[in-house]
């Protein structure tokens, strides 16, 4: 009874089989050859070869899969990359099919390096560079250490030079990788053997013989390395056999009448050591297996290396004279008096050295050393970073303001891979300026070192007191230009603008107008009207026009780093800051109604860069139309001219965690 209640209620639906179609279109059997029309089983046949020859290809792996380029016809299918989407399988790539709309500066074409998959393997390789370079330091050679002995350390290219380098002196300083030429400049550092110290230079990948302008280039920076150091380490590659470039450096080395080492890196196991003996026909006296990666052989290579090196001069160290609060104040208004005045206090330290340098006529008197009363500031060196896109000349603008040829110049964009760094001692103080590699976009780099350039210029930036954005002037301010400034703003240096390759812009013809462009001679006001107005986040931010490659307004370069760096480290008292709260008027700040605060008192807590804590009603974040307002009235009133303005908000109700 119960089932057929059940029939009664679903009607005629119990009649219907399970296996009964359902209403559409029939499924379309596969047709055999017999039942087509003649004049198509050709064709049949035709499609069922080639879906048989298709079902014989080994099927690639899923993760294979995922990395083919998928088709740009909107299918959804999947083809090799270079293939048509509707050509059969196993034909040939065909050219790639050049479009007009591929030119026009932000059009995204569906190419190979804009397909979904491709991005995430290149973050993928951008996290594994970022992760080495967080293990590599900024840190450069002291410069007391100029008085030590150097070790030169040089080699054709790829034989393991900046890896040994990094393991002598103890830190990832140099960029190591698997691309030959890695290292161009020459870069500097300090070791410490059986309580001796010396310096150590890594020099680029020596090819006497070639005539092209980077290797080039190298050599002669190498050769410069080489003719101030005291000893020198040439490294071989213990692994392949002798190549033209060593024999040719070893004659250059055995001319020169330096002690010198050979040492046969790559030596990983001891079965390997023996090999070591085929390099003594390069003439060297002392040949030492090493293996830099593994750190064995390096105990052998610095005691013979030591046992010929001079004896370092001794270094006399400056005194050091604490500043009163009324020298700090005419400081901060005159700048920095670097002559010792007739009634300052010495100390005793001080006068030993004058007493010294009378009786010695070769040790020259030195200065007492000016230090800040709270501990703060230290004027001895100021670190400079020269920051910008390839190509701007950056490393020009190194060797006009160290007044020889420092870095490698060359019209090769991305040039310098390393930071360069140099010393320039100007009126009593420490200039150390850095040439930072150029920064470009993540999209643009393609090699390892390329792209570990570009993460170490901005970690050298960091560590930094002032930054020179170098622009050129023939392309204007560019995005990427102010990606960098941005850079540096967000990290707290100081900034200075500073326009390179003026000479261009004003540089005229007989007719009056510029000779590489044809165009009017470009007005100063204007052109700095400009920028400011592109770049208006460094509204903060001196600006200089100056011509790197003809020496042009250089001295200006020195004066502004000299007061930026000042206005840097200049501290105002809390009584000063409360004098000036009571007269803004906090009425003309645009703050909407509910990011209002006030401000009970404010007072400095920290230098370079100035930071301020605002003791508030609220604890709330601070509009940043209100801290725009409240950082202009600063600078009106005490300058910090070329250095950002931090804020800190406390807030007096706010409740302790408990």
């Amino acid at each position: 009874m119960a089932q057929r209640d059940d029939r009664k209620r679903l009607g005629k639906k119990h009649r219907q089989a399970s296996t009964r179609p359902k209403k559409g279109r029939a499924p379309k059997a596969t047709p055999t050859t017999g039942a087509v029309d003649p004049r198509k089983r050709k064709i049949l046949s035709t499609k069922r070869a080639a879906a048989d020859a298709a079902s014989r290809v080994t099927k690639q792996s899923p993760e294979r899969e995922k990395r083919r380029s998928i088709r740009t016809d909107g299918a959804g299918s999947k083809t090799p990359k270079g293939t048509a989407p509707n050509a059969p399988r196993g034909s040939a790539p065909r050219a790639k099919q050049v479009r007009p709309a591929d030119g026009i500066v932000g059009r995204q074409t569906p190419r190979s390096d804009n397909v979904a998959g491709r991005e995430r393997i290149h973050e993928e390789d951008w996290r594994d560079i970022e992760l080495l370079a967080s293990q590599m330091v900024t840190d450069t050679e002291s410069v007391d250490a100029r008085e030590l002995p150097l070790i030169a350390v040089c080699g054709r290219p790829n034989v393991g030079k900046s890896t040994l380098f990094n393991r002598l002196t103890g830190s990832r300083r140099s960029i190591v990788g698997d691309e030959p030429g890695i290292t161009r400049d020459r870069i500097y550092g300090e070791l410490e053997w059986m309580g001796r110290e010396a310096r150590i230079v890594d020099t680029g990948g020596v090819v006497p013989d070639d005539e092209a302008l980077i290797p080039a280039e190298i050599f002669r920076q190498a050769k410069v390395g080489l003719e101030e150091a005291d000893a020198i380490v040439m490294v071989v590659d213990g692994r392949t056999e002798l190549a033209s470039p060593d024999i040719e450096l070893a004659r250059l080395l055995l001319r020169g009448g330096k002690p010198v080492f050979l040492a046969v890196n790559k030596m990983d196991t001891d079965a390997m050591l023996a090999g070591a003996e085929n390099f003594r026909r390069l003439g060297f006296r002392n040949v030492l297996p090493i293996s830099a990666e593994h750190g064995s052989g390096m105990g052998d290579l610095l005691d013979a290396v030591f046992d010929v090196l001079p004896e370092p001069k001794e270094l006399i160290e400056e005194p050091e004279v604490m500043l009163t609060e009324m020298d700090e104040a005419l400081e901060d208004e005159t700048g920095p008096d670097y002559s010792v005045a007739a009634g300052a206090s010495v100390s005793p330290a001080a006068s030993l050295v004058h007493e010294t340098s009378e009786e010695t006529s070769d040790v020259a008197p030195k200065r007492p050393r000016m230090l800040r009363s709270h501990g703060e500031y230290d004027s001895k060196e100021t670190k400079i970073a020269i920051i910008g896109r390839p190509n701007v000349g950056k490393s020009t603008l190194l060797n006009a303001l160290t007044g020889k040829q420092r870095a490698i110049v060359s019209p090769i964009a991305g040039t310098t891979r390393d930071a360069v760094d140099e010393v320039v001692e100007r009126g009593g103080h420490s200039f150390r300026f850095v040439d930072t590699a150029g920064i470009r976009r993540k999209g643009k780099t393609k090699l390892m070192a390329e792209k570990l350039s570009v993460i170490m210029a901005r970690k050298h930036l960091e560590a930094a007191d002032v930054s020179l954005l170098i622009i050129d002037a023939a392309e204007g301010v560019a995005a990427l230009d102010a990606n960098i400034g941005g850079y540096a703003h967000e990290s707290g240096r100081s900034v200075i603008i500073v326009i390179n390759k003026w000479d261009l812009m004003t540089r005229t013809g007989k007719d009056g107008m510029r000779l590489f462009d044809g165009k009017p001679p470009a007005d100063q006001k204007q052109y700095e009207q400009d920028v400011r107005d592109k770049l208006k986040y460094l509204e903060y931010a001196p600006l200089l026009f100056i011509s790197a490659a003809d020496g042009k307004n250089i001295e200006s370069v020195f004066k502004k780093v000299e007061l930026v760096a000042r206005e840097r480290r200049k501290r105002v008292t809390t009584g000063q800051m409360n004098k000036f709260l009571e007269k803004v008027d906090f009425q003309k700040a645009s703050v909407p109604m509910n990011k209002r605060v006030r401000i009970y008192y404010m007072t400095q807590a920290a230098v370079a860069p100035p930071t301020f804590v605002l003791f508030t009603d609220k604890d709330i974040k601070m509009h940043f139309s209100f801290e725009r307002f409240l950082g202009n009235q600063i600078r009106e009133n005490f300058g910090f001219i070329g250095s950002p303005i931090w804020f800190k908000i406390k807030a007096r109700n706010k409740k302790k965690p408990e």
